[in-house]
């Protein structure tokens, strides 16, 4: 078997690059089918275009927008619901629509807590999973395309250990009054990947975001790091793995 087909599913344009950007250039690198589904900005919106713009950097073809508004910029699709309100069984059909056309080996996207609690990681975890289980029932949307089996997917986590560690070299502010701190405990990790050489590659990724770049102050932070530092925050991503097949796929 050849390089496995990935397909990455995200909430917003930038969480391509900063979550999973090196995991991206390095599939793209050995030859994967590589696709970027984002949940939301609209077609023709800056941030989608800073998207494919970043997707040109990783070595992706043009993004897969869903559509929906990011639940704090509604101008981010002033005809859409934002994610988080969206009718569900309507956005999973949609995800389902992708994987049923793309048949990807894999489906990337992120943990239970969305990494850091964000409502829209959230979401966009529980829409993905439930997408990957209809995909590969037949009698669910029958007019979406032929089912597909997705073999694994992979969930996109940070360790406890380095969760405090961004905290402490970048402001992200202390999490909220009786808040569970965010992590994943290091022996539940199942994939910890070296993407040091793609860092570079990740990191222009990441610049491409413009918008994001000038208005978010943990990335202005980010950018100020001397390129060790910056370069150990990034050259790591970790992610669980969950094979819905017998002996699933790698990823690399």
């Amino acid at each position: 078997m050849g390089a496995p087909s990935v397909l990455f599913v995200h909430a917003h344009p930038d969480d391509e690059s900063l979550w999973t950007g090196g995991t991206i250039a390095r599939v793209v690198e050995a030859g994967s089918v590589t696709s970027v589904l984002t949940c939301t900005w609209a077609s023709g919106t800056p941030r989608h275009t800073e998207l494919a713009s970043a997707l040109r950097i990783l070595g992706v073809e043009g993004p897969i927008a869903l559509g929906y508004a990011d639940g704090g910029f509604p101008e981010s699709a002033p005809q859409s619901a934002a994610l988080c309100e969206c009718r569900f069984d309507d956005a999973v059909r949609q995800i389902v629509e992708q994987i049923r056309m793309l048949r990807p080996d894999i489906v990337v996207t992120y943990d239970a807590y969305g990494i850091y609690g964000h409502p829209d990681h959230i979401q966009t975890h529980r829409l993905a999973l439930a997408a990957v289980e209809a995909a590969a029932c037949g009698p669910l949307y029958p007019d979406a395309g032929p089912a597909w089996q997705t073999r694994s997917v992979y969930l996109s986590t940070v360790p406890t250990r380095v969760m405090h560690r961004i905290r402490h070299q970048v402001n992200t502010g202390p999490p909220p009054d009786g808040a569970v701190a965010p992590g994943t405990p290091d022996a539940a990790i199942d994939l910890e990947l070296d993407v040091s050489a793609w860092v570079e590659q990740k990191w222009s990724a990441i610049g491409a975001h413009r918008s994001e770049m000038d208005r978010s102050p943990a990335l202005a932070e980010l950018a100020e790091l001397d390129l060790t530092r910056r370069n150990a925050l990034l050259g790591t991503e970790w992610y669980l793995r969950r094979d819905l097949v017998d002996g699933g796929v790698d990823l690399v």
